[in-house]
């Protein structure tokens, strides 16, 4: 037998608990409504959309494609928050580029022109606000997209974070692209374009100061190319999703719920670096569940499947794509994968996020 001592319960201190997964009927906001699970669908679904309403907001995607001028454009935004400022294999100048920039290519549309709104806390250091914006120029370069416009605000000292930044873009959807997961159907195979959960575990490790044998770098990528050369195959592919918060499991489940298709992956085709693999054992997360910034999850007709993943792997963000599943119709609206025992188990829509502040 182990020996245990007694805490008096006046010795320990209740404020400061914290339950790692917020209860869904609290009447105030909670990290996890930003963690891309099921809070952060409930806010948008009973809290935002009812506020806003309109036909364009209700196609819920990464980027809303809209008809102006004759064009099909694809329009996004997104807001980013990651702590730290500077990780191994990007900052938070590059999520904001790749990220609105990938949230385009999601819809087919190669981005075009950026917004770039920067929210500064006194007292950071102008060297820093440099730093962060040579390296969002150097992203923005890369991705080959423009920064048209932009605003910067100042907040007191306490009331953020260093730098908060927003990126809005826009992008011309070619014709006859029509990505979006009501196009899902049973017998569509899924590919992911590499490893997952390494822009999570990176971030954390950072944070945190752990160490996992070796340095864990960021996915940070922008995926414009990518999809290029996959709709270069045929623009008959039904849908594109990066699966950034909430990871793989989220990007999944919102598919299958919007199509009322059921998804059946491979736990073991699933690509996980060993890196990610043991740090995740070693602090009972799910690389499922972790957020990736450089990865896509396409569902491609059978038909198209071969060619595709050929073209993804020729292309250097995508050279070790892989097969891991399908759509199918048991379990509609339900995500499930077959473990490397032979049995199944439900991959749920997050509640939260394991991980929070990471882009």
């Amino acid at each position: 037998m182990s020996d245990t001592t007694a805490v008096p319960a006046a010795a320990l201190d209740l404020e400061a608990w914290t339950c790692p997964a917020p209860l869904r009927d609290r009447p105030r906001v909670v990290m996890g409504h930003g963690g891309g699970g099921a809070l952060s669908a409930e806010l948008v679904q009973q809290i935002f959309a009812p506020a806003y309403g309109g036909e364009v907001l209700a196609q819920m995607g990464d980027a809303a494609v809209v008809a102006l001028g004759g064009a099909r454009l694809a329009f996004s935004t997104d807001s980013y928050v990651v702590r730290p400022l500077f990780f191994p294999g990007g900052s938070i100048g590059d999520l904001a580029v790749n990220g609105t920039v990938n949230d385009l290519a999601m819809s087919g549309a190669r981005a075009a022109y950026l917004s770039c709104g920067f929210i500064l806390e006194e007292g950071v250091e102008l060297d820093v606000v440099t730093r962060v914006s040579e390296a969002l120029g150097a992203a923005a370069r890369t991705a080959g997209v423009q920064v048209a416009t932009g605003d910067t605000k100042v907040v007191e000292a306490g009331h953020g974070d260093g730098i908060f930044i927003n990126t809005a873009g826009i992008g011309l959807v070619p014709a006859g692209v029509d990505l979006r997961p009501q196009r899902v159907v049973p017998g569509d195979v899924v590919i992911v374009s590499g490893a997952v959960g390494v822009h999570g575990v990176a971030i954390m490790s950072v944070r945190e100061g752990l160490e996992f044998g070796v340095e864990i770098e960021s996915d940070c990528a922008a995926l414009g190319g990518l999809v290029d050369a996959m709709l270069a195959v045929t623009p008959d592919l039904h849908v594109l999703r990066d699966p950034t918060r909430g990871g793989l499991a989220a990007a999944l489940n919102e598919i299958a719920g919007a199509s009322g298709a059921g998804v059946v992956i491979r736990e073991r085709a699933v690509p996980v670096p060993p890196a990610v693999a043991n740090a995740c054992a070693v602090l009972g997360l799910d690389p499922l569940y972790i957020a990736n910034e450089g990865k896509l999850v396409a569902f491609v007709p059978r038909e198209h499947a071969d060619a595709v993943l050929e073209a993804m792997r020729a292309h250097p963000l995508g050279a070790d794509s892989v097969i891991i599943g399908e759509a199918v119709a048991e379990h509609p609206g339900m995500v499930v994968t077959r473990t490397g025992l032979g049995g199944t188990r439900v991959v749920d829509l997050p509640i939260g996020e394991q991980l929070p502040r990471i882009c």
